[in-house]
């Protein structure tokens, strides 16, 4: 028989895209704060997840999260195994790898609808389901149902050049956050849009932290998965009289 959060004590927290930074960051962090934690990808047999799972008890489970046969299907699995979530982190980035650094004239519309469907659509599909479960979940003692949050990127705040395509389902992705947060907030539910400015360097086997464009982090000039964790965290256990809709992280020496 399954152990429902409720009756194990657990919150449930569950994770939709899985990788070695921001994803794996969060899954660490809140299974270590007592958390039953679920990490969705359109593959989970990744190595870095099956190590997360050995070492930390994470679950794993498949989803394509830009199709919505998929998305509803794992929410009801994850209910049914874990319990319903009080946390789920949407942290997809979407770029298609054909369409970075293409100007405008350059950018292929398939990849660019890709783009759009794989960021934005994908959120919808996520903080739906995710509304749709926490509505049901009693207020905790601080009056809340549950914390949806949403990963972003400076374009969400300014378009570059060569990057129209991100730059538009970033901003779409903000706005579904904004919609979001002014109608569930109301209802207990907190949900957040996390812009990070900046490139993310996450722990290599050599104990450096790296980004595979970037390269390697010189005097912390890259955002660190870990923090960006728990700065999640720290939004899952704010007062609900200072809940903070957009927290814009960016390394001390980023030009903005």
């Amino acid at each position: 028989m399954t152990q429902s959060s409720e009756t194990s004590g657990q919150e449930v927290a569950l994770i939709v895209g899985g990788g070695p930074g921001i994803s794996s960051s969060c899954a660490r962090l809140f299974a270590e704060s007592g958390m039953r934690v679920a990490v969705a990808a359109r593959n989970p047999d990744k190595p870095v997840l099956a190590t997360l799972e050995r070492a930390h008890g994470v679950h794993r489970y498949a989803c394509d999260a830009s199709d919505p046969a998929a998305v509803a299907p794992l929410f009801a699995s994850v209910v049914q195994d874990l319990g319903t979530p009080r946390l789920v982190v949407h942290n997809i980035d979407g770029r298609v790898p054909g369409i970075f650094r293409k100007n405008i004239l350059e950018a292929d519309p398939a990849m660019a609808l890709e783009t759009v469907r794989n960021s934005a659509f994908s959120a919808f599909l996520t903080g739906q389901q995710a509304a749709r479960h926490m509505l049901g979940n009693e207020p905790d003692a601080n009056g809340a149902r549950g914390t949806i949050v949403f990963t972003n990127a400076s374009a969400s705040l300014k378009g570059y050049p060569s990057s129209g395509a991100f730059a538009m389902a970033c901003h779409a992705k903000s706005g579904l956050a904004q919609s979001m947060a002014r109608e569930l907030m109301p209802q207990g539910i907190h949900v957040a849009n996390v812009p990070i400015d900046a490139a993310i360097g996450w722990t290599q086997e050599d104990g450096s932290r790296a980004h595979r464009l970037a390269g390697t982090t010189v005097d912390d000039n890259m955002a660190d998965p870990d923090h960006i964790a728990e700065t999640y965290l720290q939004l899952h256990r704010q007062h609900r009289s200072t809940w903070a809709f957009e927290v814009v992280l960016r390394p001390w020496v980023e030009k903005w």
